[in-house]
This record gives C-alpha cells, structure tokens and sequence, in this order.
C-alpha cells in the first residue's frame, strides 16, 4: 500500500484530480445503479401491478419541491409517475418511465466519460512526472553507478516499468473508486428491497476475497520475477546491438541466439504464471456470483411462488436483474487488484532508482568556483572502486595554472583513475585534492566541472548533426562553431560531408572515422573553452595520419591552458613540463622528458626503448 500511495504522488496536487474524479464517478455510479432500479416501475406497470392506493396517498401530498431532487429523488420520482398513471393511463405511465431510463442512461454515460477524462489526465501526469524523476536522479547518479548496472537494466526501468505502472494502477484506481461506488450503490438497492435476501446474497465476499487475496500474494513474486526477467532481455538487446561488429566477427549468432532465448524462455514461464493466476479470479468470481444468483432465485422465487415474501413479482425480478450486475464491479475490482501487482512490482524497481542516493555529491553550504587561478593539488591520495583492492596509493602532485603534467605507464597503473578523481567523478578514500586551495569537496560539481574540458580516447558522439555535436549543453552561434572546428582540424572534412555542419552522424558517430570523430570532440572541447584540460590518451587509437591532424589539434587547444595528459606515445608529450611514471597505483618517477632518460634501469627509459624499437 506504501509503494501504491506513494506513486499516486507523483500526480500532486492530487486533489485537482482526484476530486472530480470521485465526483463524476459518484454520480455515473448513482445513475448506473438508478437503471437497474427503473426496473420495478416499468415491469410494474407492464405487468398492470402498480399499486393504486399507494398512488392515491402520494397525489394527496404537497408536489415535491426543486430541494427535493436532490435530497429525496424517490420520492419525486414515485410522485410524478402517480401523476403520469392518472392523468395519461398506463400507456403514458410507459412513456414517462421510459423517458426517465434514457435520460438516466444519458447522465450515467456523460459522468462516465468526464471521470475517464479525468483518470486520464491523472495517469499521464503520474506517468510523466515518474518518468522525469527516475530520468532526473538517474543523471545525478555518480559514475560509479553506470559502471556497475547494467545499461538495459536501467532503460528497462525507464521505459517498460515505467509504463506497467501506468498499466496497473491507474487501472487500481478506477477499481477502487469508480467500481466500489457501482458496487456500494448496487448493494444499497439490494437491500431496499429485501433485506433478507441481501444477507443471504453476500456470503459470496469474503469466500471470494479470501480466494483472491491468496492469488494476489503469489502474483506478485511472479511478477517481480518477470520484471526482473524483462529487464535482462533489454539488457542483452543493448548489449548484442552495440557490439555487432564483435558479434559478427566471432561468429557468435548461435551463443547470443541460445542467451537470448534462455531469458526469454524465462520471462515467458514468468508471464506465464502470472498470467494463470491472475485469469483465475475472473471466473471464479463469476462462477461464486452465478451460484449465488441460482440460490436466489431458489430460495426467494420458493417465497414469492408460495405467498411467503412481501415482495412483488416485478420488485423480485428486478432483485435478480441488479444482483447479476453485482458480479461485474466485483470481478472489476479483483482483476484490478491482482492485475496491479504487476504494476506494484514495476514500481518498486522504480521506487528503488528514485530512492539511490549518489555517493558523490555537493556537500550543504558548498562554496562556487570561480575562475581558475593558481593551482591543483593532489596530496597523498590512495583510492580504491572497493575495500579490498586499491588502485591508487599515495598519489602526490601539483598543477600549477598553465602548465601541463603528462601520466604514462603500464595499462592499469591507475593514470585514467587520476585522471577521474580531478573533475570528481570518483571521491578519493584517502588524501585530498585541491583547487586553488579548496578541497573539491568542498566546492559544487556543477562549478568545478564548468572548469575543465574533457578528451578522452573513445569520442561519445550522439546520434545527431555535427553543428548539435559541436554545441553539446551550449548555446554557441554557428560562426563560434565553425571557428572551432577550425582549430581542431575538423572544418574541411565537415564541410566535405553530404550536408555539412547538419550532416546525421550516426549512432556514437558511426558514419565517421575514428580521426574525424576525435577532430569533433576537441571541437567541442575548444568551443567551451576551459581553463583546464584533461587528456586521456586522446590519439591512441589512431592511425599516423589521423594522429598527425588531431595532435596539431590538440597543441592549439592545450596552448595556454593547464593540461593533465595520459599518453601511451610519449613522442605526444615530450614537452610536458613534467611526466609523472605511474606503477601499480605509485608513482615511481618524475621528472621532464630528458630527465628521465638519463635515469638507469629506469621505468620511463625502459618505455621509451620499447617504442623505439
């Protein structure tokens, strides 16, 4: 119930919804229930049973008054039809009930279509507003988090909780109101009529919710499974479809066809399930209501057939007609309610993104950088993705303001990892890192990050033009973006394209080469024109030629700018002001490019031999 409240709040002010929702749906209850009670009159007076005493005794009272439509509608009604019967006979009786039917059949209608606008209204903002704050914390998320969920998962999330949740409990909701109202005002005429019946009638409630609420239980672990089943299959899609190319190259169809049908196999026994259980409440209700109605029919047409109920022929069909509607709103509300655990299910897993707190964030009362003015300091920071296993230990440096530090090495010696605790992407377990004197910590992410720009060695492109690649969370004019590609060696080759700047590049710029990919993310590096650059082995993957464009590329953007470089070539950073050697998490030697070369038995020498040869 928690999980159910707590969704429905996502459509606040629920009020504006919810109100005319009840409403509307009060009143095409009253009229619905009011059809089925126009049935006595008009059998009465085909059956030439209307009491004429009774007649008599209404037409010697005052007319009822305009108040009393609303505070005694019987009565008003059984007055006007009276008068109908003496003044126009049986026939005009006929007329006038026949009227009010379709004018009671009109009203129930136009209230049952303002309440499904209504319902409607509420679940689209439900929905959309759930979508926005799953998507919205999602982003706030620290990088850690994508590296440890898988993508699928958390677009399974987005998308197909998302909508189950849309599927269900608005579904709960419109049982919940709209069909208890039906069933209360059903349930109400029932006992205006024979109260003895009624009693009788209604021991089919708690033998069917019993029933029911066994179902429920099991439902909803089976639809957790098939959730969970569901976001594994989109997890494989993602994952099969970006990887094409090795999937094709290794041959490997057959594996990811048997993966794929192992989770879909799954999910199917899931649904299965799920779905068994759930198509079990419907006709079991229906079969309890249907003996029901037998026993009534049984035990009350013995009493009127034998003279021993008070109850007229017309008034006991009439029981009988509006009791078989007592079935409907009942099997409504019970398929909704086992029907929403599917929906609850989803929910949780939304709930339960919307509920993870990052673990990188702004501190209260975090101060705002401002310009970048002397230096970055990294003091004694060891840093590790879990307890056990450290990456880096000890780290300690300086970056000072327009200067650039180069970081080589073996692969996972941790470079990239230094790399990632500087925008602060990561928190360091120990030590600190200061900018301009001020712990990182302590300062706005939003504020630090505006700071620095960012290369690294795979390009993350969109599927989108080359001028919104460009402009990426900017406003820049297409002058400024041309100037931009400009300085990265990237301008002729984009003009060369079918459509220039406006040229789709693909999905993560599939239609272009690695060089040309590479020429655009430092475009958009230049265009938002950081004090800071971070580099992350820019042109490893690249070919000579490629290689050449980009680091001319690289040397205008790095002018004047205090750069961190991550280069496996150290022919790229020979001019740094300092290499830093980083081993196994240490750094085990420092010093300039001519420098380190002199060191025997060196690391950065060893290096520099290889490459050589």
């Amino acid at each position: 119930m928690k999980t159910y409240l707590r969704l429905l709040s996502f459509a606040r002010p629920l009020g504006r919804f919810l109100t005319p929702f009840v409403l509307t749906s009060l009143m095409s209850s009253v009229f619905g229930v009011l059809n089925f009670a126009l049935l006595i009159p008009l059998l009465s007076t085909l059956f030439n049973q209307v009491d004429t005493k009774q007649m008599q005794q209404l037409l010697s009272q005052p007319a009822p008054s305009l108040i009393s439509v609303v505070t005694s509608p019987a009565r008003v009604f059984n007055y006007y039809f009276a008068q109908a019967f003496y003044t126009y006979g049986q026939v005009g009786t006929l007329r006038f009930v026949c009227v009010v039917i379709v004018l009671s059949v009109l009203f129930n209608n136009l209230f049952k279509y303002l309440s499904v606008r209504q319902l409607e209204s509420f679940k689209v903002r439900m929905v959309a507003k759930l979508r926005e704050a799953v998507f919205g914390q999602t982003l706030r998320l620290q990088l850690g988090f994508f590296s440890n969920e898988r993508k699928g998962n958390l677009i399974s999330r987005i998308t197909t909780d998302v909508q189950e949740v849309e599927n269900s409990i608005a579904n709960t909701l419109s049982a919940a109101s709209k069909e208890v109202f039906l069933l209360i005002g059903y349930i109400i005429a029932l006992l205006s009529i024979s109260v003895k019946l009624t009693l009788f009638a209604i021991i089919v409630i708690p033998i069917s919710g019993g029933f029911i609420a066994t179902l429920v239980r099991r439902m909803k672990r089976d639809a957790q499974e098939g959730q969970q089943r569901l976001s594994s299959l989109v997890s494989l899609l993602d994952e099969t479809f970006g990887g094409m190319r090795v999937v094709k190259g290794f041959v490997a169809e057959g594996f990811i066809l048997d993966k794929f049908r192992q989770e879909n196999e799954g999910y199917r026994q899931a649904v299965r399930s799920l779905a068994n259980r759930r198509e079990l409440a419907s006709p079991f209700s229906e079969v309890m209501g249907v003996a029901v109605v037998a026993g009534i029919l049984l035990y009350g047409g013995s009493l009127v057939l034998n003279g021993q109920s008070d109850l007229t022929a017309a008034e006991f069909i009439s029981y009988i007609a509006i009791f078989s509607q007592v079935t409907r709103p009942a099997k409504d509300i019970s398929n909704a309610f086992s029907g929403s655990q599917r929906g609850l299910a989803s929910g949780e897993r939304v709930l339960e993104l919307i509920d993870t707190q990052p673990t990188v964030r702004d501190k209260p009362g975090a101060v705002t950088l401002n310009n970048f003015q002397k230096e970055i300091s990294v003091r004694n920071v060891s840093f590790a993705y879990n307890a056990d296993t450290p990456v880096l230990r000890d780290i300690s440096f300086d970056l000072s303001k327009g200067k650039t530090i180069a970081l080589v090495g073996s692969s996972g010696g941790g470079k990239s990892t230094i790399a990632d605790l500087i925008p602060r992407f990561y928190d360091p377990t120990a030590g600190q890192i200061l900018i301009d004197g001020v712990d990182l910590r302590d300062c706005t992410m939003e504020s630090l990050r505006t700071q620095m720009g960012i290369v690294t060695q795979e390009s993350i492109l969109f599927n989108d033009t080359i001028f919104n690649n460009i402009a990426f969370g900017s406003a820049a004019t297409e002058d400024e973006i041309m100037e931009a590609a400009r300085i990265a060696n990237a301008h002729d080759f984009i003009m060369a394209q079918t459509n220039g700047y406006q040229t789709i590049i693909g999905d993560r710029g599939g239609k272009l080469s690695g060089g040309q990919r590479q020429r655009i993310s430092i475009a958009r590096a230049i265009l938002k024109n950081p004090p800071i650059l971070i580099l992350d082995e820019a042109t490893s993957a690249l070919d000579t030629e490629s290689e050449k464009l980009v680091q001319e590329a690289l040397t205008r953007l790095m002018a004047n700018r205090t750069t961190l470089v991550i280069a496996h070539r150290l022919s790229t950073i020979q001019h740094a002001d300092e290499i830093l050697v980083v081993n196994q998490g240490r750094i085990v030697e420092r010093g300039r490019h001519d420098e380190l070369l002199t060191l025997d038995e060196g690391f950065y020498r060893k290096l520099s031999t290889m490459q050589s040869v």
